[in-house]
This record gives C-alpha cells, sequence and structure tokens, in this order.
C-alpha cells in the first residue's frame, strides 16, 4: 500500500511495505551493536536514529550532543527537548575545534577537522564508559553531496545505520511522522560555520554574530533560512515558500535594522533562496576552472 504526504510543499509517494522493511533493517542493524553512542545533533536524521536506538536498545544506547559555539544554542535546546519526550538518555561532550588552526582556516576540509575532533572525544568516552559503537544520522541522499566528515568517520569506524538502511531524507521524515516525532518536518540544520565562506577565517566572534542574526530572523517568524557571512556584506537565504514575505518593504526594513546593529554594512536578500550547500557552489567553481 503507498501513502502520499507533503513535505516542504512537495508530494511525496511512499510504498508503506518497503518503507517498513527498510525500517526493520535498520532495527536489526542497531540490535547487532548491542550498546551504543549517537552523535546527536537533534536535526531529523539523527533524532529519529536516536529514537531508533532507544527502541531497540533501552538504556544500552545513549545520545550525546557536541557542546561547541558551532553549534546553535537553538538546536540545543531542541536536541535536549526532543530527548525528554522521547525519553532517551542525553548527554554533552565539550569539544575544542576552535583551537585547532586548521580549522579556523576554513578551506575545504573544515568538516572533516570538526568531525575529527567530534569522534575522537566520543571515542574517548566510548572507552571510558565500555560502549561498543558510535553511530551519526548521514543518511542515502548524503552521499551525493561534497561532505568531508564523511571521510572522519571512515577513519574512525563510526556506523552509519541510515545509509545501511538506504534510507533518504524524505522516508526518514515518513517514518518518524509515522512514529510521531515532533521532529519529522525540522527544517534543515548545519553548524553555524557552515555560514562562512571557505577560505574566511572562521572565529567564535563571527559565530555569535552570525547565530545572534538567525535568532532575529527566526523571531521574525521564518522558518527555513541561513544567515551567510561575507565580511561587511551579509546575504540571507529564505526557502522559497516564505520569500514573499522575504520580499516586502516591511521585512527589508526589518533585516536591515538587525543586520546593520550587528555591524554589517551591506544586507542582501539572496533572490535564489535557501538551499543546502549554497557555499560548497564556490567549491565547484574552482574545480571546474
Amino acid at each position: 500500500m503507498a501513502t502520499l504526504v507533503t513535505l516542504q510543499s512537495t508530494p511525496v509517494e511512499f510504498d508503506s511495505a518497503a518503507l517498513d522493511a527498510k525500517e526493520q533493517v535498520l532495527f536489526d542493524s542497531l540490535r547487532r551493536l548491542t550498546r551504543v553512542i549517537i552523535a546527536y545533533s537533534g536535526g531529523t536524521d539523527s533524532a529519529y536514529l536516536a529514537w531508533a536506538a532507544h527502541r531497540v536498545l533501552g538504556d544500552n544506547a545513549i545520545a550525546i550532543t557536541a557542546d561547541s559555539a558551532s553549534i546553535p544554542t537553538s538546536h540545543k535546546r531542541d536536541a535536549e527537548q526532543f530527548a525528554r519526550e522521547c525519553g532517551f538518555r542525553h548527554e554533552y561532550i565539550d569539544t575544542h575545534e576552535f583551537e585547532n588552526p586548521e580549522y579556523i582556516k576554513n578551506d575545504k576540509d573544515r568538516c572533516f577537522h570538526c568531525k575529527d575532533e567530534l569522534f575522537v572525544r566520543l571515542e574517548d568516552y566510548a572507552k571510558r564508559t565500555g560502549y561498543a559503537h558510535i553511530v551519526y544520522g548521514v543518511n542515502k541522499d548524503d552521499l551525493g553531496d561534497y561532505r568531508p566528515g564523511q571521510r572522519a568517520a571512515r577513519l574512525h569506524e563510526v556506523k552509519a545505520p541510515l545509509v545501511e538502511a538506504a534510507l533518504t531524507k524524505a522516508e526518514i521524515r515518513e517514518l518518524s511522522k509515522r512514529a510521531g516525532l515532533s521532529t519529522w518536518d525540522r527544517p534543515a540544520a548545519a553548524c553555524l560555520s557552515s555560514r562562512v565562506p571557505y577560505g574566511t577565517p572562521v572565529t567564535v566572534e563571527t559565530i555569535r554574530t552570525i547565530e545572534e542574526g538567525e535568532e532575529a530572523v527566526r523571531a521574525l517568524g521564518f522558518r527555513q533560512f541561513r544567515v551567510r557571512f561575507h565580511g561587511e556584506l551579509v546575504r540571507i537565504e529564505v526557502a522559497k515558500e516564505e520569500m514573499a514575505r522575504a520580499l516586502t518593504a516591511e521585512t527589508a526594513a526589518a533585516f536591515s535594522r538587525i543586520f546593520k546593529q550587528l555591524g554589517f554594512l551591506y544586507v542582501t536578500l539572496d533572490l535564489e533562496g535557501y538551499r543546502q550547500g549554497s557555499l560548497n557552489a564556490a567549491l565547484s567553481k574552482a574545480i571546474g576552472s
């Protein structure tokens, strides 16, 4: 039997039996791991993975979130709230990527250094507490994008159960919805450093400015957006379905007020709208030239 749902205004049809089979593959994979740490950001994918691990393994699964300046405070609040809703174990672990010059210089391997730091800390935790494996929430769709963090995962032998079950982002959202998880339609999320173009050093001060700007945009009622940092210029990406409101004179004035108070000289709205990994376009151009 097929079901039809709407995700971000796009109808998606699923084969229920095939989706159930994939979820069972995921459960079986997690059960074989016996005791796991979930690298947990609180986004849709890692939240579903944490829920699934808790369902299969109970207290033999623990979700751990990086306590880092690059993770928005709002994301940490959401991660804590979802852990309480589902009743799974949740802790924070300090990460120190901002002490690494290779991370700060923000070249195309920045995500590798971030994930490498996280997985080193999680490995230390696992050794101290007797956990057998670390898992993270990469999904099948992520394999086609430029994601150096996946190389760090392979280096540290971090497992990817969602990929093993061949689950796509849309399928994870649908399974999350069926399970009654509040995260099923959570907007795509990424660390704050992803707002800074490659080659521009990433600093804690820059990250805090970006976070303050995004909190202000969220307070205006926008749901899916990014604040991209370009030195004296800020580039705001808003989801296409929210663009009409972003283009009003009233919103333009609000954007200008918010970001000029944060020290930007120029405030711009990207007419292409929000898209994941838009800063990777510069990488693609450099590779093609």
